[in-house]
């Protein structure tokens, strides 16, 4: 009798545990910008999922999101230091969003790669709070119980990383638009239009890199129109004449997996304003690379 309860239990948990999954990946990946990460979090909630008392959890989702939460920010602490030795820019793992468009959220919010980039000048606290508010739509008091703080300087908390993200970008073009603008760059990428290219930046765009210290990928950001279009005429003949294109959807938007002799090399994702191209992201790290391409696969 006592062996059929342990499993009629375990069997419970594994059920709790497989209704809040993706919600719990979805704020781990927010806080850490890394689906890897994310994933490592999600399997040590699982574990101690296992190992609590459950008895005395009323709300398993609400424990769960708990321990996830407190996780995430403690990876995300130590990451942070890690990541100061990163060579070259750092960009957040890309996701597969075409079966989940919203990573197990409320609302699609915080999901785009830039807007991890700029979530990831926040401390792992004020980015957790955000996330929390912004994508889960939690009450202020549940989050301040979350993070163990006070209900004002939670809402303290999501004010400024909303304020942090206002400064940081312009309002974003429609998906239609963002598709178009991404088609007449690649055309132009690929062909070394120089006109063409200075025509859809913006201004200020900035072109990063993520290579993780591979040869070929710029050790620094390309700041401004006219660099950054010369760079990528510069750029076009050794890279993209045995390139293999693949529209995909990645982060909520359209981007484009490029590959050479059927090995992905790139995944090319931008950001759009009524200002043009504002952020040209190439991710090249293979670690960040491949998992994506196999979800893709999967």
């Amino acid at each position: 009798m006592h062996a059929e309860n342990d499993t009629s239990s375990l069997d419970r948990a594994t059920k709790d545990f497989v209704t809040a999954r993706s919600q719990l990946f979805g704020i781990a990946y927010r806080v850490l910008g890394s689906a890897v990460e994310a994933e490592d979090i999600v399997q040590e909630a699982w574990l101690r999922w296992q190992n609590t008392d459950r008895s005395g959890v009323r709300e398993p989702t609400a424990f769960l999101t708990t321990v996830t939460a407190r996780l995430a920010i403690n990876l995300a602490q130590s990451a942070r230091v890690r990541r100061e030795s990163y060579v070259g820019p750092w960009l957040p793992e890309p996701v597969d969003t075409s079966h989940d468009p919203q990573v197990g959220a409320e609302r699609g919010e915080a999901v785009e790669l830039a807007v991890l980039m700029l979530l990831e000048k926040l401390n792992p606290v004020e980015r957790a709070a955000y996330v929390l508010r912004e994508a889960f739509d939690y009450p202020y008091k549940r989050i301040a119980d979350i993070l163990e703080t006070s209900e004002a300087n939670t809402r303290q908390l999501v004010s400024r990383a909303r304020r942090h993200l206002a400064d940081g970008r312009r309002e974003p073009a429609s998906p239609t638009a963002h598709r178009r603008l991404l088609e007449v760059f690649l055309d132009a990428a690929q062909t070394g239009n120089l006109a063409v290219l200075e025509d859809v930046l913006a201004e200020d765009v900035v072109s990063y890199s993520d290579g993780g210290g591979i040869r070929g990928a710029s050790k620094i950001p390309v700041v401004g129109r006219q660099h950054v279009s010369r760079y990528l005429v510069v750029f076009a003949p050794r890279f993209w004449p045995a390139a293999e294109i693949r529209w995909v959807e990645a982060n909520g938007r359209a981007a484009v997996l490029i590959s050479h002799d059927g090995n992905p090399v790139a995944l090319l994702s931008v950001e759009v304003s009524a200002e043009g191209i504002d952020r040209i992201m190439w991710i090249m790290n293979r670690a960040k690379l491949l998992p994506y391409v196999e979800t893709l696969d999967a």
